[in-house]
């Protein structure tokens, strides 16, 4: 919308660079551009603002499938004025002189042809096309019969319209249909769910199933090494056993061996020593075969002498000594010739 403002009984108008203004004064076209800022008086000029900028206007509309169905189209269509002073003077652009608002509605215009054009090629194409290939094809046979339909439409070159991009933004059915349509689908991907479902079970059955094999395996690997282990030992401890025995044999022999040796040693030690004695013991007694009686009664005492145990003191009684006295003096003269040499070995 052009910018006015007033000032005197004079009007100033400036307008967007995508606007093209035309101003006729008395019938005479006296400014004509886009983006222009001039002055004029509102009693004598006739304006008209003509947007040259692209614009988009969104079409939605419901047609018919040649299956009876009904479908809805949403589009949208891109387009501009190449020709302002065509459409200005095809269509009403002209603006109140004081606001700068357009007197009429130029815009709805456009769009109801472009609508009413748009719509009248998707339906024709649509009416030849079935349902299930409107859904999956129709978004490109409907954007290449919309824009080719435009572009040979004679009535928008001679407005002064031109049609810059059409797209199709999607092409749906019937909210029940709808529905129906995704049941197939919704049952074939379930039905792919369940399958893959079913397949990483039996995996998974198929894998434990593998590791109890190898599970069993194992433990059978296991008991035959720990019989052979069982064997292994029972060989080992008769052959250990028979080590032991044989062992035990032979040291049973040598403990013999030298047991007889030792008994013979012992036997020819007790042979000599019994020999060593008897002639010690002959030759004691050939030494003592000359003695007297007296000798041998002083070797006697003294050899008691020997044995007995220490005294550390002895009382003698008078009649102790007294017989102890006379049989010495009986004893004596016993021995004719021999006193002195056995008083002389008794005294010691």
């Amino acid at each position: 919308m052009a910018d006015i403002t007033s000032r005197l009984g004079w009007r100033h108008l400036r307008s967007a660079p995508t606007a093209h203004v035309r101003c006729h004064r008395r019938g005479r076209l006296v400014h004509d551009g886009p983006g222009l800022s001039f002055w004029f008086r509102a009693l004598t000029a006739s304006l008209s603002e003509v947007p040259v900028d692209d614009r988009e206007l969104a079409v939605a509309f419901r047609a018919r499938t040649s299956d009876f169905q009904d479908v809805g189209v949403q589009a949208t269509v891109t387009y501009r004025i190449h020709d302002p002073a065509t459409a200005a003077a095809r269509i009403d652009f002209s603006i109140d002189p004081d606001t700068g608002a357009w007197r009429g509605a130029p815009l709805e215009q456009i769009a109801t042809l472009l609508t009413e054009s748009a719509q009248q090629h998707a339906l024709d194409v649509l009416a030849r096309t079935p349902l299930a290939s409107a859904l999956a094809d129709g978004v490109a046979t409907v954007r290449e019969r919309v824009s080719s339909g435009l572009a040979a439409e004679a009535r928008l070159p001679a407005t002064g319209i031109e049609v810059v991009a059409v797209r199709v933004v999607a092409v749906r059915p019937e909210p029940e249909v709808e529905r129906a349509l995704r049941t197939p689908a919704r049952e074939q991907i379930q039905q792919e769910a369940d399958r893959a479902t079913y397949e990483r079970r039996a995996v998974a059955v198929e894998r434990e199933r593998t590791i109890a094999e190898n599970e069993l395996a194992s433990k059978i690997e296991l008991a035959r090494r720990e019989e052979q282990l069982v064997e292994q030992n029972g060989t080992n401890a008769r052959r250990r056993a028979q080590e032991d025995a044989a062992a035990d044999a032979v040291r049973a022999e040598a403990e013999a061996s030298r047991t007889v040796r030792l008994a013979h040693a012992k036997a020819e030690a007790a042979e000599r020593t019994g020999a060593a004695r008897a002639e010690a013991q002959a030759a004691w007694l050939r030494v003592h075969a000359d003695a007297g009686p007296t000798v041998l009664h002083a070797l006697a005492v003294t050899r008691l002498a020997e044995n007995l145990p220490n005294i550390d003191s002895l009382t003698l009684s008078p009649d102790v000594l007294t017989t102890l006295l006379a049989r010495l003096g009986a004893a004596a003269p016993k021995a004719p010739g021999s006193g002195d040499g056995a008083a002389t070995e008794a005294r010691p």
